[in-house]
């Protein structure tokens, strides 16, 4: 137990590696701007408002909104947390490598495994809803669009950092015209008002209606918690913010508070403009979309929907390499293996890492999802809390005095937090806990009987020598 909770220290190597007997740094080359638009590409404010909010209009009808607001408030906080440590500790590794830092190994370890989960299992989910909006000019194979969707992300991703910066930007724009249109349209055709918003009801079955207790919206926060969850995406591009220091804060929080926005005044719209609470219930915004204007503005924005789903893959896949890449760096598996996942291609980034996270999304594109949505949601919520705690922990020790942007309200905010996410942990269904503590227990035992025998030669989290600059 006392891997824990016990703080790893700064590993410092005996002698700087030649480029050929080690890994190589990151390069430094984007700045706010360039990182803030590959964050909120990773939030793909568009494809989680038309892919993933259709499920919580159908189990929380009129209460969306409201759930959606209090997990981005809940987000608030979490973003406190993300700045704080990411300034502490500026690394690719992202939520490992704070919480190894700060509470222990083995709690580092635990996070690893957790973002594993999620940034393995988001692409193909968001990637196969593809085929949907690609519908008006195309009918294709969800598995299909959704497999080809993640090798396009795949090559994407192995380009110069800077270059997809400004690829995602172009896609950004698009997306965010698609839901303004979506905002427009909904405002315009208000069928009820605000105070719809906290009605709480939700068609059931029969033609009845239902009233969304308080403890469905409680459960549904896990959900809304990966609605904006993106926008850790800037701690994992830390090593290559120049200036790190200032720029992982102003990109995080800037990044919750424009998707927040992008994400929340649509949903508000069609709360207030759908037509009748079943058609708000069955979540088909396409549909109200061209029912309120035509199948040529319909059509336009189920294109640019497309493209943000597009967008999204190019991200994570970027996010997602680059967790493994710090894990190899921090000798997480054995030698070989660590080897070949450190290596950087031509243009900076670690190929191997970046085909071993796409080519494997491409092929769950072809596996039933369903149950990893829930395995999602509670991954995210447990991997928040362990985020919580580590910057409870973050002004212990040296940590106390090392320049860095601190969180206001601090130790409350993590204190509160932790007790929030804890009680929403308990309010998500057995099986999704027994899926994501059945994972975790298998990593506990790699970590016992494989990582702690040789706490001297295997993760060893590491800071890069310039994250202090």
């Amino acid at each position: 137990m006392t891997d824990t909770l016990r703080p790893v220290e700064t590993v410092v190597p005996e002698a700087a590696p030649t480029a050929s007997d080690g890994p190589r740094k990151l390069k430094r080359s984007i700045g706010v701007v360039g990182g803030t638009l590959l964050t909120l590409s990773c939030v793909t404010p568009a494809s989680t408002l038309f892919v993933v909010v259709p499920d919580l209009f159908s189990s929380l009808g009129t209460a969306t909104a409201l759930t959606i607001a209090i997990g981005s408030l809940l987000c608030v906080a979490v973003a406190f947390c993300y700045s704080e440590l990411g300034t502490l500790i500026p690394s690719a590794g992202g939520e490992y490598a704070m919480v190894s830092t700060m509470a222990g190994r083995l709690a580092g370890w635990l996070v690893f495994v957790l973002s594993l989960l999620v940034v393995m299992i988001v692409p193909p989910v968001i990637a196969m809803g593809t085929a949907d909006y690609l519908a008006p000019i195309a009918h294709l194979n969800p598995s299909m669009a959704g497999a080809g969707v993640m090798l396009l992300a795949t090559l994407a991703g192995l380009l110069d950092l800077r270059a997809n910066a400004w690829i995602t930007g172009v896609f950004l724009v698009l997306e965010v015209i698609a839901a303004a249109v979506v905002a427009v349209l909904g405002f315009s055709h208000s069928e009820r008002g605000l105070s719809s918003l906290t009605s709480m009801r939700v068609a059931g079955s029969g033609g009845h209606t239902d009233t969304v207790t308080a403890m469905l919206v409680v459960s549904g926060l896990a959900i809304a918690l990966f609605i904006t969850q993106g926008f850790s995406t800037a701690v994992y591009l830390s090593e290559e913010l120049e200036n790190p220091r200032r720029n992982v804060a102003r990109t995080v929080l800037a990044t919750l508070a424009i998707s927040t926005v992008i994400i929340l005044v649509p949903v508000v719209a069609i709360t207030m403009g759908a037509p009748d609470l079943t058609a708000l219930t069955g979540g088909d915004i396409g549909t109200m979309v061209t029912a309120w204007s035509n199948s040529a503005v319909g059509t336009f924005v189920s294109l640019c929907v497309a493209l943000a789903i597009i967008n999204a893959g190019i991200v994570m896949v970027i996010q997602n390499s680059r967790v493994l890449f710090a894990s190899a760096r921090d000798k997480a598996w054995p030698e070989p293996v660590n080897g070949v996942l450190s290596k950087l291609g031509r243009f900076g980034s670690p190929w191997v890492a970046t085909l071993l996270v796409g080519v494997p999304g491409a092929a769950l594109c072809f596996v039933d999802l369903d149950t990893l949505y829930g395995v999602t949601g509670v991954s995210v919520t447990a991997m928040y809390l362990l985020v919580a705690v580590a910057a409870l922990l973050a002004r212990r020790g040296h940590h106390r005095h090392t320049p860095a942007w601190r969180m206001p309200l601090w130790p409350a905010v993590p204190v509160l937090l932790i007790a929030v996410l804890a009680y929403v942990l308990t309010r998500q269904e057995t099986v999704y806990l027994l899926w994501t503590g059945g994972i975790t227990a298998v990593a506990t035992l790699y970590w016992a009987f494989y990582l702690r025998p040789r706490r001297g030669t295997r993760w060893l989290v590491s800071i890069p020598e310039d994250a202090h600059a």
